[in-house]
């Protein structure tokens, strides 16, 4: 990834410095923003190590859990199941269902980072909220591919390491919710989604997403009501389509009356 990195223009990114030619973001820029998500939502792997082997995952499936399947939702949605007493086949659809998400999010990502075939397969693995609020609001596409990189990197890094820690150390912790490291993970991506929404229309889709989600979420399985509130897009723009067709355009063109000769 680095070598394609490379064939876009260079910018320093130094304080004082002019905005690099193309109008897109100095690179030092792009790499703290990136670092400090990556920081911050990687130091939560802690309380999902805690979690998981609070739920009666052993050492070896915790771990395993963090390296393979590597999205912070669909891990801690399968260990609470767990932890419930839900049976493991359920557990693990919710968490697949959950996990749908990412699949949207690639189909984005890849238009946008345009990456060779080769990489492809590994930057996947890295497709997850966090790069993906990072990713998607960098102005070009050299800023974008190493928000990406950094931002999956590091995550993936401390994540791993923190959920090695917090499974060692789960007995002498005790309940993560006792103290609050269970919403960490939520808690930043909440902040990083906030700035995005800045329009009239995002913010409803968001409010009546989130409503969808927590009304759903005593009734449905575990994941699916995440992804009905996905519907919550088509929904507001139906309607807004429609409340434009009724409005003062709707009848049609005025026509003026013709001037005589």
């Amino acid at each position: 990834m680095a070598e394609q990195i490379a064939s876009f223009p260079q910018s320093t990114g130094a304080p004082g410095a002019p905005p690099p030619p193309d109008g897109g973001k100095p690179d030092a820029a792009v790499v703290r923003d990136a670092l400090g998500v990556g920081i911050a939502v990687g130091l939560s792997g802690f309380a999902f190590g805690v979690t998981s082997a609070g739920s009666g995952l052993t050492l070896l499936q915790t771990c395993a859990l963090s390296l393979l399947v590597f999205t912070g939702a669909s891990q801690f949605a399968l260990v609470g199941a767990l932890a419930a007493g839900g049976n493991p086949y359920t557990a693990a659809a919710g968490a697949f269902f959950l996990g749908v998400r990412n699949a949207l999010y690639g189909l984005r990502l890849s238009q946008l980072l345009a990456l060779p075939r080769p990489l492809k397969p590994l930057a996947a693995q890295w497709v997850i909220d966090e790069t993906t609020a990072v990713t998607l609001p960098q102005p070009t596409r050299r800023a974008a591919r190493i928000a990406f990189s950094v931002t999956g990197l590091t995550l993936y890094v401390l994540w791993n390491l923190t959920t090695l820690v917090g499974a060692l150390g789960a007995k002498a912790l005790g309940d993560t919710e006792t103290w609050g490291l269970d919403a960490a993970g939520p808690a930043v991506f909440l902040a990083l989604l906030a700035p995005m929404l800045k329009s009239a229309t995002e913010r409803v889709t968001a409010g009546l997403a989130v409503l969808l989600a927590l009304g759903l979420l005593p009734v449905l399985p575990t994941g699916v009501p995440v992804l009905v509130s996905a519907l919550s897009a088509p929904v507001v723009l139906f309607l807004m389509g429609r409340a434009g067709d009724r409005g003062p355009d709707a009848s049609g063109p005025t026509t003026k009356p013709r001037e005589g000769r």
